[in-house]
C-alpha cells in the first residue's frame, strides 16, 4: 500500500511538471511574464547550462539553478528523469510495447552511447560549440512544441471552426471560444516554420524507440540522463533488496523501464539508470525492495565511461569541431543569413543553446531554427526568414527571453538602432520599376522614421507601350536595419521583389 501511494505521488509530480512545463511554453508571448520565468526547465537543465557555461568561458547565473537539479541527483540519483523531466513523463505515457517474460536487455554497449554524446557535448563545448545540444531533451521537447505541435493543432482548430461556422446554432459558441483561445492557446495570426516536417519526425522516432525497449531514449541516448546517472553514483537514497525475502521471481526486472535492475546482483537496482520509478518495489511480491538511504561510491558498471572512451569522445569532439569549422559555410558566410537583433556581434552559434524559446516569443514567427543558412555549427539557432515573418519595430522579446544572453536583452530603443540587414530591390521583379505600375507597399510598411524606402516620380512605358508616371522605390542602405518587413509585406508570389541581405562589413549603427 505504501509503495503503492508513493507510485501514484510520482505519477502527479510527472503530471504537474509536465503541466507546468505546457504552461510554460504557452506563456512564451510578446510582453507576457508569468508568475515563474518563462525559461524556468532550461534554468532547472545542468547539461545545458554546464555547456553554455563551457562554450562562453562565462558564469551564467540564470542557469545556475542547475545546481539544483544535480543536488537533486546526489540527495535521491535520477528522481529528475523519473518524477520532474516532460520528455521522460511523455515516454512513460507513450508506451508502445509490453516488457515480455524472458525478454533480454539490449547489449550493454547501447547503454554507452549516451555517455559518449554526453561527453563529446562537454568536450565541444571547451571548443565553443554547442551544436550537439539539440540532444538535449528540454530543448528537443520545447522546440518540437512550439514549431510543430501549436501550429498544427491551430491548423486543426482553425479548420474545424470554419466547418462548423456554417452551422448557425454554432456561430456564437465557436466565436465565444476562439475569442478564449486566440492569443493565450493558439496565435492570433498563422504561424508557418520551415522545419515543423523535421521536428515532428524527430520528435516521433525518440518516441518509436518505445516500441524497441520501455523508455529506449533515457537509457541509451539522452545526454541529459548520462549526466545525472554519473552524478547519482554517488546518491543517498537507493533501491535496496532484501536477499532473506527475495526470491528470485525476476517481476522486479521485467516492469523497470529503463532495465536498471540487475538480476545478476542479486536484483539491485544501479543507482546510475534507476529513475525511482518505484515500480519494482510495488510489484515485489515478498516485499524484499525498499528504498533506503546509503553514502557510498556506487559500483562502476562495464556501461559507464571508461578513460579510453573519455579520450575518443574528446579526439571526436575535436576533429568534429574542426570539421564543422572547415566548412566553405563556416569560412564564407551566408549571404541571406540575417540573426536576431545583437546577435551576430555576440557569437550566436557560440552561446546558443538551441532551446527555441526565442522562435517561441517572436509574435511573427520570423525567427526561425536554421538547418543550412548558419551552416553546421550553427544548426537549430535562430534565423530571421523575412518571407514568413518579420522583426517586429516594437518587440525586443526575443533578447528578454533568451536564458544565456545569445540574444543580448537590448532595450526597445537599442534594439531599434541595431541593424541586422540591409534591404535591396530587385528591379526586374519589382512591379514600378518592371511593370511601370504603382506599388508603394514597402514604403508604407517601413516602420523606421525616417524612411528607409522613398519614392521617386519618374516617367515609365507600362505594358501597352504608353508613357506613365509611376513612383520608383529606392532604398537608403544607411538608414535601412533589416526589419525585413518590406520583405515580408511584398504582394509578389513566390520570392519578394525586395529582400534583407547580411548586414554589410563595418556597419554598426543606423544613420
Amino acid at each position: 500500500m505504501k509503495a503503492r501511494l508513493w507510485r501514484h505521488a510520482r505519477q502527479a509530480a510527472q503530471a504537474l511538471a509536465l503541466l507546468l512545463f505546457l504552461y510554460l511554453a504557452l506563456e512564451t508571448r510578446q510582453g507576457v511574464t508569468p508568475a515563474l520565468p518563462h525559461d524556468l526547465f532550461f534554468r532547472l537543465d545542468p547539461l545545458a547550462g554546464l555547456a553554455a557555461m563551457l562554450a562562453g568561458r562565462r558564469w551564467i547565473v540564470s542557469l545556475a539553478l542547475g545546481l539544483a537539479t544535480l543536488a537533486l541527483a546526489v540527495a535521491a540519483g535520477r528522481a529528475w528523469c523519473g518524477w520532474l523531466c516532460p520528455m521522460g513523463t511523455v515516454l512513460d505515457w507513450t508506451r508502445l510495447q509490453r516488457t515480455r517474460t524472458g525478454e533480454k536487455d539490449l547489449p550493454a554497449g547501447w547503454r554507452q552511447v549516451k555517455h559518449v554524446l554526453l561527453l563529446v557535448i562537454l568536450f565541444a563545448a571547451l571548443w565553443g560549440n554547442l551544436t550537439l545540444l539539440v540532444l538535449d531533451p528540454i530543448t528537443l521537447l520545447f522546440r518540437t512544441v512550439a514549431v510543430a505541435v501549436l501550429p498544427a493543432l491551430d491548423v486543426l482548430v482553425t479548420g474545424a471552426e470554419r466547418t462548423l461556422y456554417a452551422l448557425e446554432p454554432l456561430r456564437d459558441p465557436l466565436l465565444a471560444f476562439d475569442g478564449l483561445v486566440r492569443g493565450t492557446l493558439l496565435p492570433t495570426e498563422p504561424r508557418l516554420y520551415e522545419l515543423n516536417v523535421l521536428l515532428a519526425l524527430v520528435f516521433a522516432g525518440v518516441v518509436a524507440l518505445n516500441a524497441v525497449r520501455l523508455r529506449f531514449w533515457c537509457r541509451s541516448l539522452c545526454p541529459l540522463g548520462a549526466l545525472l546517472g554519473l552524478v547519482s553514483k554517488v546518491s543517498v537514497l537507493r533501491q535496496r533488496v532484501d536477499g532473506q525475502r527475495c526470491v528470485a521471481c525476476g517481476r522486479c526486472a521485467r516492469v523497470c523501464p529503463t532495465g536498471a535492475v540487475q538480476p545478476e546482483r542479486g536484483y539491485a537496482a544501479d543507482p546510475g539508470e534507476c529513475v525511482l520509478c518505484l515500480d519494482c518495489w510495488e510489484t515485489c511480491p515478498k516485499d524484499a525492495i525498499a528504498f533506503r538511504g546509503q553514502v557510498s561510491l556506487a559500483r562502476w558498471a562495464r556501461y559507464d565511461p571508461s578513460r579510453r572512451q573519455a579520450l575518443a569522445s574528446l579526439g571526436l569532439a575535436t576533429l568534429g569541431v574542426a570539421l564543422l569549422n572547415g566548412t566553405a559555410a563556416a569560412r564564407r558566410e551566408d549571404p541571406w543569413l540575417v540573426l536576431p537583433p545583437g546577435a551576430r556581434e555576440n557569437d550566436l552559434p557560440g552561446k546558443c543553446i538551441r532551446c527555441g524559446e526565442c522562435v517561441k516569443v517572436c509574435p511573427t514567427a520570423g525567427l526561425q531554427p536554421s538547418l543550412s543558412t548558419a551552416g553546421w555549427p550553427g544548426v537549430w539557432t535562430p534565423v530571421l526568414v523575412s518571407r514568413l515573418g518579420y522583426c517586429d519595430y516594437s518587440c525586443n522579446s526575443c533578447g528578454q527571453v533568451c536564458p544565456t544572453g545569445a540574444i543580448p536583452p537590448l532595450s526597445l530603443e537599442e534594439k531599434r538602432q541595431a541593424v541586422i540587414g540591409v534591404a535591396a530591390i530587385d528591379r526586374s521583379r519589382c512591379i514600378p520599376w518592371n511593370e511601370a505600375r504603382d506599388c508603394i507597399v514597402c514604403e508604407e510598411m517601413c516602420p523606421l522614421p525616417a524612411k528607409a524606402i522613398l519614392l521617386e516620380d519618374q516617367t515609365g512605358t507600362d505594358a501597352l507601350g504608353n508613357r506613365v508616371r509611376v513612383r520608383l522605390p529606392r532604398v537608403v542602405p544607411e538608414r535601412c536595419i533589416g526589419c525585413g518587413i518590406c520583405e515580408h509585406k511584398c504582394p509578389l508570389g513566390g520570392e519578394a521583389a525586395i529582400r534583407v541581405s547580411a548586414p554589410r562589413p563595418l556597419r554598426s549603427g543606423r544613420a
